[in-house]
């Protein structure tokens, strides 16, 4: 099958990917755009992982005020170089990270941070919902491991869902440009602010 220039140039606008990643994705996927999208996702998401453990030290601090004046975010996220984080994409980026936290509530960044106490009384409140369902242990051992895994996607910003697609995670969108910047991204940290709330 023959991938025209046009679908090339498409799939570039839509992915910010270059134009011979384009075309292998478009040739991998028969032409569907679609398809080739979801490729090019994927081995960016792969290269991310690579880069996870290169030197993030530039980057910018961001703020953002919701309308009405009642919630402040304040965040840091880094790159690798001072180009990148200079540019539009990264940019906007961290404005959609700020907005993410005003708006879905995260309280940490990744779920490493979460003290173990509060996750241990967390777990021990959902098992304390088990009972007497007359369920096997380790049925309810995994009910109540999913219930934890809920609540880590309710307060840690990475695996929350992303407020303007909640098909991918918020550690997907920055997996996806860190794949586009060819630089290892990291949200660093981030305070939230409500009116009246210590």
């Amino acid at each position: 099958m023959t991938i025209t220039a046009d679908q090339v140039k498409q799939l570039r606008d839509q992915t910010g990917a270059g134009m011979m990643e384009c075309k292998k994705a478009l040739s991998e996927s028969a032409g569907d755009i679609a398809k080739a999208i979801e490729l090019l996702r994927k081995a960016g998401i792969a290269s991310a992982d690579k880069r996870a453990g290169r030197a993030a030290s530039q980057g910018m601090i961001d703020s953002y005020i919701h309308a009405g004046n009642r919630v402040g975010v304040l965040i840091e996220v880094n790159c690798e170089t001072d180009f990148v984080a200079r540019t539009d994409d990264f940019g906007k980026l961290v404005r959609d990270l700020a907005m993410q936290v005003c708006a879905a509530g995260a309280e940490f960044v990744r779920r490493e941070e979460v003290p173990a106490e509060r996750v241990e009384k967390e777990r021990e409140i959902f098992r304390a919902q088990m009972e007497g369902s007359g369920k096997p242990e380790q049925i309810i051992e995994k009910i109540v491991t999913g219930k934890v895994d809920k609540f880590y996607s309710e307060i840690c910003l990475l695996e929350q869902p992303f407020i303007k697609d909640d098909k991918m995670t918020v550690q997907e969108l920055v997996k996806a440009m860190s794949g586009k910047t060819g630089e290892n991204i990291v949200v660093r940290r981030f305070t939230r602010f409500t009116l009246g709330q210590e």
